[in-house]
């Protein structure tokens, strides 16, 4: 795994230190060596994560007056690189690399449909003068990009634009109310107005003609009816998918925290290597600790196992490292035992498969068995559902890790939002309304559920309202791009650790977006065919048992050994500084949690995410500009 980095100015000179300035920024996502370019209006920087062709796989890369800076893995490179040579391509090296640049030469701006990985590539075409930036399917690998006349810098991560200079850093308070209720910016926005993020599966071209993107895959619709022998078949493709991913010239292991998505990998890649290295964290609270499922799964598999726990002070511990790598505001808390679980496999191997992808893909989520039920009570009238509602309402909060009557009061909570917005509704820190009395005069105006959730509603197109399916399009192409995958890409970076996923290998993800999503979800169960499909390869303790996910026990340690930090951080004097949220407001939210009498974990986690953020990476000056 790498970080790219690069300036591209059409009408003078790049910025060639600058570039240098991004690189040492991306030091800890490529610590093996660092390469650049610099040639007329172009200049790139790349830091290299060595993995395959250790010895000549160097960048960036140049043949025939294209250069490559490449982050990733091309996996069915070996195939490409047959097929390219039968079209007469030399080859000069082993890496996957060459084989991305030579699919450019040859099939041009269309190349990254013939690439199966996970990347984020630039290529400078000094032919035709014109620089390409491409992302994979999924969104596995981030790329940023600031553009201004004919002048484009992109880079891995904020902070190596910061570190160039060149793109201004206002906050864009539409992207700030956005952050409030998902807990991440969503794509194709950043957290500042002038940057953006490219999104998966989009190439963009910049020539004398300007910015051009567009998308180059889709996910397939879901049929109707059922394929034969799908269990087998899914089978099938995720061991050729895990095959894949145990490819490299250092070691690799298999994160384990056993559930049924880390399990499946850990057991299909016991079929391919032998001995196999696991590696799990658990946690000192049992309600969050998963390690004696992850232990019985090691035990079951053959594999050596390595656990650790974790406690209220070592996230006390670990929040400045998590802050600085998280260089736009991000309140997924699992990052920081993803973060400690990076840092401890690192350890002993440079490489790990996980088992992200699974829930987005087979509707392991608890929302899905909720959105049935949902859509029969929002055909109650108004004061039946006010009445069950004020009843939940009273339940005593629990800091268990997803106890009931936390659920149950997200579920009351969604049901009021529009079909298409309900999962979420469900999943959100805030709703719009309960943004605006949190905001400074100014910026109330913005919290409104069009620019909440602006590109969830954009998303909205080609499947039914409220079905099914469109929530399953929801959680693959949102929340798995704009979370999931951000929290593992900055983990497992700032641990200088390449994470591969197995789930999202394109068969993989192609075959289970056509299942009839009546083949994933039951009324009562989650990964239906999944659990069908896995018998006889995961445990059936495993199989049966609840999910419960990768949490933190986030509501008992603000009340804990987190809330000196939290005191500090949502002080008056600190939100005043801060010049976005009303104290006073910001003060009853925590009050009420310190008192028990609501569970507020996750609205306090964003609030205090983004107070960190803005003490650690925002200009003054734009903060003073954020209306």
């Amino acid at each position: 795994m790498c970080g790219i980095c690069g300036d591209v100015d059409l009408s003078g000179a790049p910025d060639a230190e600058g570039v240098r300035r991004a690189a040492r920024a991306l030091q800890h996502r490529g610590p093996d060596a660092e390469g650049f370019f610099d040639e007329g209006p172009a200049a790139l920087g790349h830091r290299r994560l060595a993995i395959l062709d250790l010895k000549s796989g160097d960048q960036p890369m140049t043949r025939e007056g294209v250069t490559l800076v490449f982050n990733g893995e091309a996996y069915d490179f070996a195939e490409l690189r047959e097929e390219l040579r039968g079209k007469g391509h030399p080859f000069t090296s082993r890496s996957d690399t060459e084989v991305v640049l030579r699919a450019y030469l040859e099939w041009g701006e269309s190349f990254a449909e013939h690439v199966q990985g996970m990347f984020a590539l630039a290529l400078w075409d000094s032919r035709s003068r014109k620089l390409l930036l491409a992302r994979d399917r999924l969104g596995k690998k981030p790329l940023y990009y600031f553009v201004r006349g004919a002048r484009c810098v992109f880079a891995s991560e904020l902070k190596a634009l910061a570190a160039h200079g060149a793109a201004p850093r206002e906050i864009d308070p539409d992207a700030l109310v956005q952050y409030l209720a998902c807990e991440y910016v969503p794509a194709p926005a950043s957290i500042y107005r002038s940057i953006r993020k490219l999104p998966a599966a989009h190439v963009a071209v910049f020539d004398s003609s300007g910015l051009r993107v567009r998308r180059y895959w889709e996910l397939p619709a879901p049929a109707q009816t059922a394929p034969e022998d799908a269990a087998a078949e899914l089978v099938r493709l995720l061991d050729q998918a895990v095959a894949k991913r145990l490819v490299a010239d250092v070691p690799v292991g298999v994160f384990l925290s056993g559930g049924i998505d880390s399990t499946s990998i850990a057991a299909l890649a016991a079929r391919h290597k032998k001995p196999l290295r696991t590696f799990s964290i658990g946690f000192v609270e049992e309600s969050f600790d998963e390690s004696p499922w992850a232990s019985l799964a090691a035990k079951r598999l053959g594999t050596e196992h390595s656990s650790q726990k974790f406690s209220g002070q070592d996230c006390l511990d670990l929040l400045p490292a998590a802050v600085a790598q998280l260089d736009e505001p991000f309140a997924d808390p699992s990052v920081l035992p993803t973060l400690l679980l990076s840092r401890f496999t690192r350890q002993q191997v440079k490489v790990a498969l996980a088992g992200d992808g699974g829930d987005e893909l087979f509707a392991g989520y608890d929302p899905f068995l909720a959105h049935r039920p949902a859509a029969l009570l929002a055909r109650l009238p108004r004061p039946l559902r006010a009445l069950v509602e004020a009843a939940v309402s009273r339940l005593p909060s629990s800091s268990r890790n997803m106890s009931f009557d936390f659920r149950l009061k997200q579920f009351f909570r969604g049901l009021e939002a529009k079909p298409s917005l309900r999962h979420q509704a469900w999943i959100a820190s805030f709703l719009p309304g309960e943004i605006a009395p949190l905001l400074q005069p100014e910026l109330r105006a913005r919290a409104t559920e069009e620019v909440a959730f602006h590109q969830v509603l954009e998303d909205v197109s080609g499947l039914a309202p409220g079905s099914m399916d469109e929530a399953l399009r929801f959680y693959l192409s949102r929340y798995l791009a704009d979370d999931i995958l951000v929290k593992a890409d900055r983990a497992s970076m700032a641990a200088s650790l390449e994470l591969r996923a197995p789930y999202l290998d394109t068969k993989v993800v192609e075959f289970a977006a056509r299942l009839p999503w009546r083949m994933k979800v039951s009324l009562t169960r989650t990964k239906v065919l999944l659990k069908k499909a896995l018998r006889g390869i995961v445990p059936d303790e495993i199989l049966r048992r609840p999910k419960k996910g990768f949490g933190i026990p986030v509501a008992a340690w603000i009340r804990g050994p987190l809330r000196p930090l939290f005191e500090e951080m949502l002080s008056e004097r600190a939100l005043r500084e801060g010049g976005v949220f009303e104290p006073p407001a910001v003060r009853e939210l925590l009050q009420k949690h310190l008192a028990g009498r609501a569970d507020l974990r996750k609205p306090l986690w964003t609030l205090l995410m983004f107070q960190l953020w803005q003490r650690n990476h925002a200009q003054p000056a734009a903060l003073k500009r954020v209306a």
